[in-house]
């Protein structure tokens, strides 16, 4: 089994290239798109989705690839993690999310130090955030109980989905939404908007625990190994 060291440093970099991929091309569509939101998001959330089963695929056997605090919690709450590893990959996902968000802005030539004007809030926008944690977790946990190599698909598909479905856009992921804050592009939240989302997307996280204890055991079958967020 990995070191811990290797478990958080995969979770590091897989956060960061999943943050880098959801900047990176929020800033690549605003500047082609014309200034066509609609083109813009749906060039945003395919590469949102394609990255995501790339980078589940690349860490899942050394980390789980959960690349979201909420993930962690959940599996922590399951005891299919230690709390001692779920701090210490919620720590390394947060690390590797803002890391990745200045990689984007410096591949862009654009400051790498911001802080987003975009406000996003109201109770339809929390109930989405709720809502879109709990899909994703409800995909890990029922996809992975039966056929735990689709995951990585499946999570693909229900992110891709989910940014067009709520009115959010599906951050879904407490590491992707501190790192938003820090970007005055497309992709951005501002900061104020923040804290209603986390507490949003771990109602959602716990919900979808509960439902899984009752629908998909865990000491039936684990999903621990093929695990991950999206945000949106």
């Amino acid at each position: 089994m990995p070191s811990l060291a290797q478990r958080a440093f995969a979770e590091w970099l897989g956060t960061a290239f999943l943050l880098a991929a959801v900047v990176g091309s929020g800033i690549m569509a605003q500047k082609l798109s014309g200034g066509n939101v609609a083109l813009a998001l749906l060039c945003n959330t395919i590469a949102t989705g394609a990255i995501l089963v790339v980078l589940i695929l690349i860490f899942a056997p050394i980390s789980g690839a959960h690349f979201n605090p909420a993930v962690t919690l959940a599996f922590a709450l399951r005891g299919e993690t230690t709390w001692t590893d779920a701090a210490t990959y919620a720590i390394a996902q947060i690390a590797g999310a803002v890391a990745g968000v200045g990689i984007a802005h410096l591949m862009f030539e654009l400051p790498v130090l911001q802080l987003s004007l975009t406000a996003r809030t109201g109770a339809g926008q929390w109930l989405a955030e709720a809502v879109a944690t709990f899909g994703l977790l409800s995909t890990i946990f029922g996809v992975g109980h039966r056929t735990n190599t689709a995951v990585p698909y499946a999570i693909g598909l229900y992110v891709t989905s989910a940014y067009w479905f709520t009115s959010s856009t599906s951050f879904a992921n407490p590491a992707v939404t501190i790192a938003r804050s820090l970007s005055d592009t497309f992709a951005g939240i501002a900061p104020q908007g923040m804290p209603a989302f986390i507490a949003a997307q771990f109602i959602g996280a716990v919900l979808a625990v509960l439902l899984a204890r009752w629908l998909w055991a865990p000491e039936r079958q684990s999903s621990r190994q093929i695990v991950s967020e999206e945000p949106a």
